[in-house]
């Protein structure tokens, strides 16, 4: 057997393999004498079919098998001891008038060869990494929602601002008949409000849907509609009070504090709102974090240059899936894969270049950690580490989430790199300033 390699240009290239008789004969006689063994052929005694019957029946299917075999064993052989980095998987040209009735074959292959480069990790501007705190305001209302959440409905004869009010919207020609509780806090616009202020039990109340509420998913529950109804709706429908009650704010006291966080582990109020305000930039930190890996990826893409061999990819692309395509769907695949294949090729070689590579071991810890955080949040704050070990042990057996976890601690690896190494420049913002700036 020989291979050998024809480089076209520095991404493609054509690996010939040549097979000669004796690189498959012995097998070939072999598989086929044990055919003759076993074969059950009409007016012959099992083990004493002639040879050649046997070859003309079978010798076809076994050479081009053992042949494709020896062909692709050596092939992959090859790739690996050269230390090609290809691109997607060689494909076998087509060669014209091929004849399997020879001793010897000649393939061919073509290669998309990876580009050599290097990254460049900073451009002339530096990445903004967000740091997002919460507002004053955030941490209040926080605190009101959770005085409403333990709060108690007091009932009342007459409306008032911010009471919750139960009763029905109906709409004959619609078919709207549904019982709800609204919060007057969500009624959008003076006019809307003005009819509810001063209203008592059993009074009728006509209203425009249009500009009814702030939000239109409050609309969707309000009338129990379905969400492409709700858009541009302009109905009038009557809403019968039925109950009126005020929602009463719980008490920040030690009571509520050991309801919320466990007994004495919070005891004022300036510890309250510290505690929220750490869970909540905690929360924050995720985002930031995952934006910072969003921006920094988009900029290396952006620094980072090299050629790819496109026409061999399109070709793969055509080709290789469950259907073929034609030239114009494989060309709209491929640019809709580029940017990840991109991207895929520089960050392979940041984890070869630095050594980022996750370690069993590594994947061990990770997920213990995981295991005693999820397990925290149900009160087990010490777990035992033959528990911890037992519990990962189990999750590792399981593939799926072996790579789930895998491509989680890859990714908290690079971005720690980036953070290291990227120009970064800190920005300080609220949430709400975050999503302004950030999605527009």
């Amino acid at each position: 057997m020989n291979i050998s390699k024809e480089q076209l240009d520095e991404l493609n290239a054509v690996v010939t393999v040549d097979i000669a008789k004796e690189d498959y004969s012995d097998k070939v006689e072999k598989i086929l004498k044990d055919y003759r063994k076993n074969a059950n052929i009409p007016g012959f005694r099992k083990g004493h079919v002639p040879m050649g019957l046997v070859k003309k029946q079978y010798g076809k299917a076994v050479l081009v098998d053992e042949v494709n075999k020896l062909l692709q064993d050596a092939l992959n052989k090859y790739l690996t001891e050269e230390k090609l980095d290809v691109l997607g998987n060689p494909l076998p040209k087509e060669q014209e008038n091929f004849d399997w009735d020879t001793d010897s074959y000649s393939f061919e292959f073509e290669l998309g060869l990876a580009p050599k480069f290097e990254v460049t990790l900073n451009g002339k501007k530096a990445v903004t990494h967000y740091k997002i705190v919460a507002t004053e305001e955030m941490i209040d209302n926080q605190i009101k929602t959770i005085q409403k959440q333990y709060g108690k409905l007091v009932p009342k004869d007459i409306v008032e601002k911010e009471d919750l009010i139960a009763g029905s919207f109906t709409n004959e020609e619609k078919g709207i008949d549904n019982a709800t509780t609204i919060s007057l806090e969500k009624i959008k616009g003076k006019k809307n409000l003005d009819k509810f202020i001063g209203a008592k039990v059993g009074d009728v109340i006509t209203l425009k849907t249009k500009g009814l509420f702030s939000d239109n998913h409050d609309l969707i529950s309000a009338l129990k509609i379905e969400h492409d109804e709700a858009h541009d709706l302009d109905i009038e429908v009557v809403f019968t009070i039925s109950e009126i009650n005020n929602q009463e704010l719980a008490d920040l006291d030690q009571e509520l504090f050991d309801k919320l966080f466990g007994p004495g582990v919070i005891k004022t109020t300036t510890e309250l709102k510290d505690k929220i305000k750490e869970d909540a930039e905690r929360q924050f930190e995720q985002q930031s974090e995952q934006q910072l890996l969003n921006d920094i990826t988009e900029n290396i893409l952006e620094n980072t240059k090299f050629d790819l061999p496109i026409e061999f990819l399109q070709k793969w692309i055509r080709t290789t899936g469950e259907q073929p395509l034609t030239d114009d769907e494989a060309k709209d695949e491929y640019e809709k894969s580029e940017k990840g294949l991109r991207y895929q090729l520089i960050e392979g070689k940041i984890i070869k270049d630095n050594n980022l590579q996750v370690t069993f071991e590594e994947l061990k810890d990770f997920s213990k950690d995981l295991i005693k955080k999820q397990m925290a949040q149900f009160g087990q704050n010490s777990p035992e580490d033959k528990e911890l070990e037992d519990i990962a042990a189990r999750i590792l057996s399981n593939q799926d989430e072996v790579k789930r976890m895998s491509e989680q601690l890859m990714s908290k690896k690079m971005l720690n790199f980036f953070k290291e190494n990227a120009k970064l420049k800190e920005k300080e913002m609220s949430f709400d300033e975050f999503i302004k700036e950030v999605y527009k």
